[in-house]
């Protein structure tokens, strides 16, 4: 069924936990008794005696900004003091606020914009911040703030910094679109909302410089892309969503190059509207993807 997320009074509830027998029924309980509707609902266990849980639910219920609060007590009650789950009570109609950090590189960038302007994805992007300024006059083609953050490799919490003084309080999540610096640790645990990055993926992989081209000499037949929330670990975060496509020996490096550029704004634009759209569970290093 169609969500009809930008009307008024739809709530998403996410939970997650233990699994054990009562979870759909007690969801459904609770939002039967407050008079909502449930229009939506995914659910999976990674085993049924001792695995966990995960549930997307999605629910009409009259006045919900109104009563947002008393539910979210209820839920509480209910969900964590009574069963030990832990959950996210959402309004759909509150689109998520979206940094983006880029540096050279336009194709993600200009695609999230795109498709941002179009009302593909359920979001606003208040700013994007670059380490170069080349993509500056693009950005603001579409009528959105660009910071231009140089970026020392020898006083990088310098630029961190500043960047963290642009972004705290104003986001909901921060998209790398092909950002080629590293972010710390700190910067993430200060920062303190969601992080999604996106890089290419070869089968086998090609990390560095000049990926493509030795993709090429090693006669690679699939090119893809990989779109994962950041951690302190490099590429290691759990993976949202991959894909590739073939490619053949009468390809250039060039051509390689374009065609990975192809899947990675495909891979990352679904990553932001699954996470947007609250369809994304984290569960340690891996997600749950309604």
């Amino acid at each position: 069924m169609t969500e009809n997320i930008s009307a008024e009074d739809y709530g998403r509830l996410i939970v997650q936990g233990a699994d054990r027998p009562g979870i759909v029924s007690a969801v459904s309980t609770v939002l039967a008794e407050q008079g909502a509707n449930i229009v939506a609902l995914g659910q999976s266990s990674s085993d049924p005696a001792g695995g966990r849980f995960f549930q997307r639910t999605v629910f009409h219920l009259p006045d919900l900004s109104t009563r947002f609060g008393e539910l979210n007590q209820i839920l509480e009650q209910r969900l964590t003091d009574d069963l030990g789950l832990t959950y996210r009570l959402v309004e759909a109609k509150r689109r998520k606020r979206v940094a983006v950090f880029v540096s050279k590189a336009d194709h993600c960038l200009l695609d999230l914009l795109w498709r941002q302007r179009r009302g593909e994805l359920h979001m606003n992007i208040p700013m994007v911040i670059s380490n170069h300024s080349d993509l500056g006059d693009d950005v603001r083609q579409f009528g959105i703030p660009f910071f231009h953050v140089a970026v020392d490799k020898d006083k990088k919490g310098v630029a961190e910094k500043e960047q963290l003084n642009l972004l705290k309080g104003n986001i909901d999540l921060l998209v790398l679109a092909r950002y080629m610096q590293i972010v710390s640790g700190d910067f993430l645990t200060e920062l303190g909302v969601p992080v999604i990055n996106i890089h290419h993926s070869f089968l086998p992989a090609f990390i560095g410089a000049g990926p493509y081209q030795r993709a090429k000499e090693r006669g690679v037949k699939l090119v893809g892309a990989t779109a994962h929330y950041v951690t302190e670990d490099l590429d290691e975060g759990p993976i949202i969503e991959q894909d590739v496509i073939r490619v053949s020996h009468e390809e250039s490096a060039r051509d390689l190059q374009r065609k990975g550029a192809d899947v990675e704004r495909l891979v990352l634009s679904r990553a932001v509207a699954w996470h947007c759209d609250d369809r994304v569970i984290r569960d340690g290093n891996t997600t749950v993807v309604f």
